[in-house]
């Protein structure tokens, strides 16, 4: 498996505490890149203003530092493009009965 397979499935483990569906599936997470034993991460919120903005970067930081080859995480939190729910993966959709 690779690194950047082994960051998602951690990231898969974080669920956005409104919604029950995981943040990766809920199409947060905009990129994944691994450059040796660094990590870089891209991800929005539902809404600027969400309860969670603090610490919903911050597990799926956490979560990406529990891959053992990953020593460093750099985790930009961007608003470009805004979420929609057309970014949620058709499980996620499903899930909702969207």
């Amino acid at each position: 498996m690779e690194i950047k397979d082994k960051i998602i499935a951690e990231i898969k483990k974080i669920y956005d505490p409104e919604i029950p569906v995981n943040v990766y599936d809920l199409g947060l997470i905009y990129d994944v890149q691994v450059n040796k034993h660094k990590a870089k991460i891209k991800m929005t919120l539902t809404t600027p203003n969400c309860p969670v903005a603090e610490s919903l970067p911050k597990e799926v930081k956490d979560g990406a530092m529990q891959v053992d080859e990953i020593e460093d995480v750099d985790l930009e939190l961007v608003w470009d493009p805004p979420w929609t729910q057309d970014m949620m993966s058709d499980a996620a959709k499903l899930e909702l009965n969207l």
